[in-house]
């Protein structure tokens, strides 16, 4: 399949353009696209190897192990997170996984006591997500994520292409819904998360994620009580962490 021309990438009308040439395109073929066509060696996937993580990992596999894989360590991930990356990235033969963790000195200097989460959780979510995040994508032109619009109605609208700047941001399963995804994991015999079993929907760091309840949005276990329902990494600056 041939690839737009460059000039279609970098704003919102461009994504726009980009999700109604390709929106009835199978997932794969999409993400096929995207990997080979539109940003060969220039995308990568950003990953929590939460829940869900495994379909889009599985069909990354499939297209090409090599292809980079973003995963961020906030320090204050479940062991069991942890454990479910390194089995994935085992079993899938993932290549090419980079492990990225927050600024030692931002770190020493804001959160020495490890509470920053209780007393500005925007702020925690920033030293430890999207700062590191941020400076790893100063790399790539293009970045894929694992929102899906069944997760809240916060992401009820969630469109198949963003721009974020100058860079594309690609979700490939903003349509699936949960039993689509059930059914991905039970056709290729893909491990779950040890904590799904528990409730726990959407995975996060320890002291801001619990389980969810019956009748519940999957992220309502995130940051609950607090108002918050994002950690900010889906609210970049294009120029975030470009001084650091």
């Amino acid at each position: 399949m041939n690839a737009p021309d460059g000039s279609l990438f970098g704003d919102q009308i461009a994504a726009s353009r980009l999700a109604k040439k390709f929106f009835s395109l199978d997932t794969q073929k999409l993400l096929r696209l995207v990997i080979e066509d539109l940003f060969p060696g220039r995308v990568a996937l950003v990953s929590s190897f939460g829940a869900d993580s495994a379909v889009l990992l599985h069909m990354v596999s499939e297209i090409d192990p090599a292809t980079p894989v973003l995963f961020l360590d906030t320090l204050q991930l479940f062991p069991e997170t942890l454990a479910y990356r390194d089995r994935l990235v085992g079993q899938l033969r993932l290549t090419n996984v980079a492990t990225l963790k927050p600024d030692d000195k931002l770190l020493a200097a804001e959160d020495p006591d490890k509470f920053l989460w209780a007393r500005n959780p925007d702020r925690c979510c920033e030293i430890r997500k999207v700062l590191p995040l941020a400076k790893a994508l100063q790399s790539y032109d293009a970045w894929i994520t694992g929102r899906k619009r069944f997760q809240a109605a916060t992401r009820a609208t969630l469109p198949l292409f963003e721009a974020e700047g100058t860079r594309l941001k690609v979700n490939p399963l903003a349509a699936w819904t949960k039993a689509e995804i059930d059914a991905y994991f039970e056709k290729h015999g893909l491990p779950r998360h040890e904590l799904v079993a528990k409730n726990y929907l959407s995975i996060g760091c320890v002291p801001c994620t619990s389980p969810i309840r019956p009748g519940e949005d999957v992220r309502a276990g995130r940051w609950r009580g607090r108002g918050k329902t994002e950690c900010g990494v889906h609210a970049m600056t294009p120029d975030a962490g470009a001084d650091i």
